[in-house]
Formats: structure tokens, C-alpha cells, sequence
């Protein structure tokens, strides 16, 4: 997964203590109300850092952040928000990232997650039949492995209660939410982000001398 670095621009320099986010990476709420509950300094080889944890207003979800003491306005956040892979075909990696920032939607996150494996799929070549059955075909062709197409077809069922708002199905929780986009994101990892790493390993292993 690609990760994103923040610049904390504003941890150590904007009144009240605030830090300036896109999206809480907990609750997945956009520009969260992020306030600083404790401040402290560690010594280390390299210097002092200068650490601040931050609580979302929405979630009560907490943000630790350091930055150097020698150069406060650069530093981290950890949990750090993440990207998809940019080796995932830009349809499906567009519905993995609104998958990724509707957790606190569920019924949204889980018709995104299905909307991704869905291109997935087609992106591999697998356009024709139902879902389910190119699911099994993909399994067959040992492009995913039996135990993952077993894991999908839950998925694909959780997806299309939302989509069609079947009134039998329970509503999802935000925990369902996370598990139809782990799925998701395990199936984009096997089917795009590991070869494109294979292939760019190989690819410097040949350029040595």
C-alpha cells in the first residue's frame, strides 16, 4: 500500500493546538476537528522530538504526531492514511479509496467494495457471467487461490444487499465495512500490486552489472 506523508504544517504552530487532517484516519470523516491532548519530548541519537496526541471530535479516535525539534514544521502522523497502489487499474483503485473513506457509511463503503472487485475483475478479463461464477473462474485459472473466492463470494453477497437494498438483510456496521474493503484490497494486492512488484524487481535485478 502507498502510504501518505504529512507535512504538520500546523502541530506545533497553530493556536489551540489543532491538527489539520484531510480525513480522520479512524472514522474516515473529512477535515476532522483534531485537538492536541498531550504534548511531550523525547532525546534521542538524532536529536529531540517533539510528540502531540490529537482526538478526533467525531470518533474520540487518537492521532499521535512528532516532528523534529530542529525542523518543527515537518514531521508524522501514525495511523497514517493510506492510498491504494497506484499499480491498481485507476477505476477500481477509485472505488477502493471511497471504500476506504465511507467506514463510517457502511451500506456506502460495502457497494464501493463490491463496485472494486467487480473492476477488478474485468480489468483481469473476467467480463462475462455473474459474479460469483467469475469468481470461480478466476480461482480456477489460479489468478486467487480457492479459500479467496470463498471470501468473495460473502463479499459479493454483502454487496449486493446494499446495492438492492434487500429489506431481509441486516444494516452493516462499520466493522462489515472494513472487511468487505480488506477483502477488496487483498484481492487488487494479488492481482496487480504483487506483479507489478515482481516485475519491477526483476527489472532492476537485470540492470546490475
Amino acid at each position: 500500500m502507498s502510504r501518505l506523508r504529512y507535512h504538520l504544517l500546523t502541530m506545533v504552530t497553530v493556536a489551540g493546538g489543532t491538527l489539520k487532517l484531510p480525513r480522520c484516519p479512524y472514522c474516515g470523516i473529512a477535515a476532522p476537528l483534531l485537538s492536541d491532548r498531550w504534548t511531550g519530548v523525547t532525546e534521542g541519537s538524532d536529536g529531540q522530538r517533539i510528540w502531540h496526541t490529537y482526538e478526533c471530535s467525531v470518533c474520540g479516535g487518537v492521532v499521535l504526531g512528532f516532528a523534529p525539534a530542529s525542523n518543527p514544521h515537518k514531521g508524522e502522523v501514525y495511523p497514517r492514511l493510506s492510498l491504494p497502489h497506484e499499480a491498481i487499474p485507476e477505476r477500481a483503485r477509485e472505488y477502493l479509496r471511497q471504500a476506504q473513506e465511507t467506514y463510517f457509511q457502511p451500506a456506502a463503503s460495502i457497494a464501493m467494495s463490491a463496485s472494486a472487485i467487480d473492476s477488478l475483475l474485468k480489468a483481469k478479463g473476467y467480463k462475462k457471467g455473474t459474479l460469483h461464477e467469475r469468481i470461480d473462474q478466476a480461482a480456477a485459472d489460479h489468478i486467487i487461490t480457492d479459500d479467496m473466492a470463498k471470501w468473495g463470494h460473502q463479499v459479493r453477497l454483502d454487496g449486493n444487499d446494499q446495492r438492492h437494498a434487500d429489506e431481509n438483510a441486516p444494516l452493516p456496521t462499520q466493522p462489515d465495512a472494513e472487511r468487505c474493503a480488506e477483502f477488496a484490497l487483498a484481492l487488487a494486492e494479488v492481482m496487480f500490486v504483487l506483479p507489478s512488484r515482481v516485475t519491477r524487481g526483476i527489472e532492476e535485478t537485470q540492470k546490475k552489472p
